[in-house]
C-alpha cells in the first residue's frame, strides 16, 4: 500500500526545554540497559578468570626464551669441542702438541729448554733492561759505514780496530 504524503498542517513542531543547561555531562545521556550491565560483568569476570593464565603464559614464554638461549650457548660449546676433536684427528697437530706440551723430540734432535726463573735481565752496568723505546747515543748508520770502510781499507787485526761504542770510529 502506497504511503500517503504528510500534511504540513497536521505536524506539530517539537521544542527543546528552555530550562535545561547547555553543558550537560555526557554520562547523563547514557542509557544503561540490563544487557550492557551483563556484558560488562561477563568481560570483568573473564578478565579475572584469564589473568592468572595470561600471567603464567608470559612467565612460560620468558622461561622458554631463557632455555633457548642456554641451548644456543651449549650448541656453540659443542661446536667448539667438535672442532677441537677434529684437530686431534690430524697427525701434525698431535705431533706439535707432543713437542710443545710433553717436550718430545725425534732421535738426533737437540732441544733447548729455557726456564723463566723470574730474574729481571740487567745491562752490564747493573741497570735493569727497559721495555720502552729509547734513543741510542751513537749514530748507527755512521758506525756501520765506518766499520765497513775500516774493515775494507785496514791491515790491522780485529782486536786493534776501534769500536764505535767506545768513541772510536776512524
Amino acid at each position: 500500500m502506497p504511503r500517503r504524503p504528510r500534511d504540513p498542517r497536521t505536524t506539530t513542531p517539537v521544542a527543546l526545554p528552555v530550562d535545561a543547561p547547555a553543558a550537560t555531562p555526557w554520562f547523563r545521556n547514557l542509557q544503561i540497559s540490563g544487557f550492557t550491565v551483563a556484558v560488562f560483568v561477563l568481560i570483568v569476570a573473564g578478565l579475572i578468570v584469564l589473568a592468572p593464565s595470561l600471567r603464567l603464559l608470559v612467565e612460560q614464554q620468558r622461561e622458554i626464551a631463557a632455555l633457548e638461549q642456554r641451548v644456543a650457548e651449549q650448541q656453540a660449546e659443542v661446536d667448539q669441542l667438535q672442532t677441537e676433536i677434529d684437530r686431534w684427528q690430524d697427525s701434525a697437530y698431535i705431533e706439535a702438541q707432543a713437542r710443545d706440551r710433553l717436550l718430545y723430540v725425534y732421535p738426533g734432535d737437540i732441544s733447548y729448554l729455557i726456564i723463566d726463573d723470574g730474574v729481571t735481565p740487567e745491562r752490564f752496568d747493573g741497570t735493569p733492561v727497559s721495555d720502552e723505546i729509547q734513543t741510542t747515543r751513537i749514530d748507527w748508520v755512521r758506525a756501520l759505514l765506518t766499520s765497513a770502510v775500516t774493515a775494507g781499507l785496514t791491515d790491522k787485526p780485529a782486536d786493534q780496530l776501534p769500536s764505535p761504542q767506545f768513541g772510536g770510529g776512524g
